[in-house]
């Protein structure tokens, strides 16, 4: 599976006519698609190296991050928990000439893309964390616009377009922003004197350089290492000699580099805290390329060390939203490639499991409801808002809005202020759903646009259903539905956990 360079590259708007752009060279291309997936673990271990260094060191390190001006945080109270957004950028204008040469200039790959973007989520009662990752593929409305993109676009507008978006989008607060260019990662691994993973079956990526021919535990240095997490068209080799390509490119990489970065923090955890020269040396080609938010104070991160001093990154509970794939996606006329879109009520599962989102205690009927055709189905909204009626909801209108493709996503709009109400709404629908903002202060604060796969009422239980199941779900549930005129989804929705697979590189075996 490839994914061709996303429309609207460089440093446009969510709304410039993407159609219209020109691709980019295969050069240029690979150079775009292969990034590293190595953020949180770099952040999560400069927190506790943090907690092993005296105060007036950890000061002098904590000078030499950026900070940013981040808008749209949401400051925790006391020993309440927090989410900080993690970002590994993608910008070129960091890279030397050697590393440019490698990965493209910062002419040739404008802007900065999030090529990860994971939420670490920290509990100070509990001392426990967990990390979700979002998919980079991720359709979403963007803040501001009319249209949609991938979430990793938003980043092109500034962080704290970022934060909107994943706040507005999937409704969970950020306290914090961090971000991470990839330049960092080869110099860790370096300063470690390298890394050992093992490799089960031979496997190679000719975009990002891997190539393993035997099986085994195998010496990685930088280099090495990088062309191992930005592997996302890898192909294994059968005993049969036949190479088979992994089918879900970037969506597997988050399983591998899950995996990577347990091998790396085992590595800085044994080499590192325990030998105060390497503890120097993976700071100081670490903090340097660190980005937060300027309300991330030294004394924030010193409490976050102190209180998670214990915290083993090895072990913290990690998932990735689940999604399902669209293959030659065209929107609004153009056409975006391989796209993913949401997956409910698999997504809402996973916030409530490994975020602790509260739930809202709102009563369905205390607030009233637009419902647009945004497909052009026919009597798809009235049908739509029957169903939410007879389930409680209160609906304003009916009406039709612009149609901007065959394979839509359903999306909950709402006024500031009214987003439980949004949530409200979204756990009483299964299928691709997404949230967003309303541009309107007039009429209903919850607007509803519905997408080619619909269905009221969710099934009893997460697993009970996939995002291509909704008529089924419907029939057995005894909702209502509405059918697709085309098949939105070519896969089923992905899991949150995926074990790894058997030909996925790991850590190596003990002795």
């Amino acid at each position: 599976m490839t994914f061709p360079v996303e429309p609207n590259s460089g440093s446009n708007a969510a709304d410039s006519p993407v159609s219209r752009r020109p691709r980019h060279s295969k050069k240029r291309y690979r150079a775009r698609r292969h990034r590293v997936r190595n953020s949180a673990i770099i952040f999560v271990g400069v927190l506790i190296l943090i907690g092993a260094v005296g105060y007036g060191y950890a000061r002098f390190r904590y000078g030499q991050i950026k900070k940013l001006t981040v808008g749209n945080l949401t400051t925790p109270q006391a020993n309440q928990p927090m989410n900080i957004l993690i970002v590994g950028s993608n910008s070129r204008a960091v890279l030397n000439g050697k590393q440019a040469a490698a990965f493209g200039t910062a002419q040739q790959v404008g802007g900065a893309r999030s090529d990860v973007t994971m939420i670490l989520h920290l509990d100070p009662a509990t001392g426990q964390a967990s990390l979700v990752s979002i998919p980079r593929d991720l359709f979403m409305p963007i803040p501001g616009s009319t249209l949609s993109n991938r979430v990793d676009s938003a980043l092109n507008q500034g962080p704290s377009q970022l934060v909107k978006t994943v706040e507005q989008d999937l409704g969970i607060s950020i306290s914090h922003y961090v971000e991470v260019n990839f330049d960092s990662f080869q110099s860790i691994v370096n300063t470690l004197g390298g890394l050992h993973m093992y490799f089960p079956y031979p496997v190679k990526d000719a975009y990002s350089g891997l190539n393993v021919q035997t099986t085994g535990c195998h010496y990685l240095n930088g280099t090495q290492a990088l062309q191992v997490v930005r592997a996302r068209h890898l192909y294994y080799k059968t005993a049969s000699g036949t190479w088979v390509e992994d089918p879900l490119g970037d969506l597997s990489r988050i399983r591998r580099d899950h995996e990577f970065m347990r091998v790396l923090f085992a590595s800085v955890k044994q080499k590192g805290i325990s030998n105060p020269l390497t503890l120097n040396a993976i700071l100081s080609s670490v903090v340097p390329q660190l980005k937060v938010d300027s309300g991330f104070s030294l004394g924030d991160m010193v409490s976050i060390a102190s209180k998670f001093r214990h915290l083993n990154p090895n072990t913290i509970p990690t998932a990735t939203l689940p999604v399902a794939l669209v293959n030659n996606y065209v929107y609004n006329g153009a056409n975006y490639g391989d796209v993913v879109f949401p997956a409910e009520p698999q997504d809402l599962s996973v916030v409530n499991k490994y975020l602790s989102i509260p739930q809202p205690n709102i009563s369905k009927s205390s607030f009233s409801i637009s419902v647009l055709n945004g497909t052009g189905q026919y009597l798809q909204a009235a049908k739509v808002a029957t169903a939410l009626k007879a389930d409680g909801f209160t609906i304003n209108s009916t009406g039709n809005t612009k149609v901007l493709g065959n394979n839509l996503e359903t999306i909950i709009r709402y006024r500031p202020g009214y987003l439980a109400q949004a949530r409200v709404l979204r756990n009483s629908l299964s299928g691709a759903i997404i949230m967003g903002n309303l541009a309107t202060t007039s009429g209903p604060p919850v607007q509803l646009v519905t997408g080619t796969t619909l269905t009221v009422a969710p099934p009893v239980t997460a697993s009970s259903s996939q995002a291509t199941s909704s008529s089924s779900a419907a029939s057995k549930g005894g909702s209502s539905t509405t059918q697709a005129t085309t098949a939105p989804i070519t896969l089923p929705a992905t899991q949150s956990v995926n074990p790894l697979q058997p030909w996925d590189p790991r850590a190596c075996p003990s002795g």
